[in-house]
């Protein structure tokens, strides 16, 4: 049967590829950028991490009875303080960074001069352990406390007097300060419960200003910068809570396959390389199935995920953007520093300090202008200065041999090329550019009988995939039609067209099952949707 060479018959746009594995975002690299070093074994499970407020950022950790503090340059410890009885818990700087208050399992809170390492004050007022210590955001005369006690306390540190606030029924693990009001903070307990409270109120009862029910025994709560949002942590889930709205929930994030055990507020550094997310909040939470987990609040969704080898129990951002620090229950401390060339030099500046020597600079080097000699054999290997503008050569992209093919319109052999390298998705490509140059069927005509074996086995392995039917069926048939003569004459093709009719078939059988199908589900839909 003749065909005409000019019919054509419908096609879809050329197939895309698909990309093999997703590439990560912006945000995610950043995250990634943080390389951590070997991580520094301490005495026991790191029970708090806080940052110095002011520069150079300056690290504390409470382990055992031990508050050590670290160099934010370096990561190496700095000074060690041994003047706990008991385990340390929740060390807090003050917001000049020159004192820091820690509290312990004995009810003991201390506060100690930080460029002394010595103690100044202790504060006795809890009967039971301390879980957490805490200063205003500006106020430098008070702190919040609370402990197993279920007492939370107000404390004015030089007199050593505090107020006591009453209304929790189990163990008090958390709390914070509020970012725009000192006389505001919130605590958090064992009876599931998150309450907010002004200090500035006379009585106990009117102290109490808001209580939300977590759902599950509270381990960590922070505010939000703005101070309108408070985020709370219990179980295996983060939820965020509006304060202004009068304690309405906003969003649950369950992502944490274990109980979540401290979270922090986070402040993306802005370096002129991080786009559009620079100078923004995220909250990081850890926990024990060893996940941090970094939070975007804005937009409800979690933009990055770390694993870890061990149970987390701690984990803090310093406010610059460019330290992040982890605590593992078995003592193990995870310490990341992101690399920018102002972290290097401050890097040289402290090591010279260690040495007894200033900060070793490099000597510059000459400057290349065009009356040098040197000026004009400069290679590939100079590399570019700050500000200059690098012009690439633009690769050369190697093509397949089907495109190379295509290129010299050699149909036949381009097609031939395709089937060979049996990728479908260059075959089907090929096809539909030999159909818009209106060639795929005098292709199929001049086709040998083995260059046929190829073509058929190709149909049908791939006709009846829904990704490739709408070009293929009907490329089938047109091949069955054009080239009847030479398949009735070769048992080998006789085999790819039953092949094919066999698997059309039980397309077809599937297709029709699947309508009975949805002929039995419609009704009861119908019927459901009434309702």
């Amino acid at each position: 049967m003749a065909i005409n060479d000019k019919q054509t018959f419908t096609i879809k746009p050329k197939l895309k590829p698909t990309t093999k594995k997703s590439s990560s975002t912006p945000e995610q690299k950043y995250w990634k950028s943080f390389k951590s070093k070997e991580p520094q074994p301490l005495i026991s499970s790191i029970t708090s991490l806080a940052f110095s407020p002011t520069s150079p950022h300056d690290f504390a950790a409470t382990h055992s009875a031990t508050v050590t503090i670290f160099s934010s340059q370096t990561l190496q410890p700095k000074s060690t303080i041994s003047a706990f009885k008991d385990t340390a818990t929740s060390g807090c700087f003050r917001s000049d960074g020159l004192l820091l208050a820690a509290g312990s399992l004995s009810g003991l809170i201390q506060i100690f001069d930080v460029k002394k390492r010595a103690p100044l004050r202790k504060l006795s007022g809890h009967t039971r352990p301390v879980h957490f210590v805490t200063y205003p955001r500006v106020d430098k005369l008070h702190l919040f406390s609370g402990g197993d006690d279920s007492v939370v306390k107000y404390w004015e540190v030089w007199s050593g007097t505090h107020r006591s606030f009453t209304g929790h029924k189990d163990y008090v693990r958390c709390g914070d300060g509020s970012p725009v009001n000192d006389h505001m903070f919130v605590s958090g307990s064992y009876d599931h419960t998150v309450k907010f409270w002004d200090v500035r109120e006379s009585s106990n009862s009117s102290a109490l200003v808001l209580s939300v029910d977590h759902g599950a025994p509270v381990e960590d709560v922070v505010y939000l910068p703005s101070g309108g949002l408070v985020a709370s942590a219990g179980g295996n889930s983060v939820k965020i809570w509006d304060v202004i709205g009068g304690g309405k929930l906003l969003h649950s994030m369950e992502c944490h396959n274990k109980t979540v055990t401290k979270l922090c507020v986070a402040k993306i550094g802005d370096d002129g390389r991080n786009g559009d997310f620079g100078n923004q909040f995220r909250i990081m939470s850890v926990s024990l199935d060893g996940y941090l987990k970094v939070f975007d609040y804005s937009r409800l969704k979690v933009t990055s995920s770390i694993r870890y080898p061990k149970s987390l129990m701690s984990v803090a951002f310093s406010p610059d953007g460019s330290t992040r620090v982890v605590g593992s229950s078995n003592g193990d401390l995870y310490a990341g520093k992101r690399k920018t060339s102002e972290n290097a030099e401050s890097v040289k500046s402290e090591w010279g300090k260690y040495v007894g020597f200033g900060a070793i600079d490099e000597p510059e080097k000459r400057v290349l202008r065009p009356s040098y000699f040197r000026y004009f054999h400069r290679g590939q290997s100079e590399k570019p200065s700050k500000g200059d503008y690098i012009i690439t050569r633009p690769k050369k992209v190697k093509l397949a041999e089907h495109d190379k093919l295509l290129k010299k319109f050699h149909h036949k052999e381009a097609l031939v090329a395709a089937l060979t390298a049996k990728n479908p998705e260059n075959v089907v490509a090929v096809m539909e550019e030999l159909v818009s140059r209106k060639k795929l069927l005098k292709c199929v005509s001049n086709l040998g009988t083995d260059e046929l074996g190829l073509l058929l086995s190709f149909l049908q392995k791939y006709s009846t995939m829904p990704r490739y039917a709408n070009v293929l069926i009907v490329l089938a048939k047109k091949v069955v039609e054009n080239r009847v003569e030479d398949i009735s004459g070769s048992e080998e093709l006789k085999g790819y067209v039953r092949n094919l009719k066999r698997s059309v078939a039980e397309e077809i059988r599937i297709q029709e099952s699947l309508q009975e199908i949805q002929g039995m589900i419609s009704p009861l839909l119908k019927i459901a949707g009434r309702r």
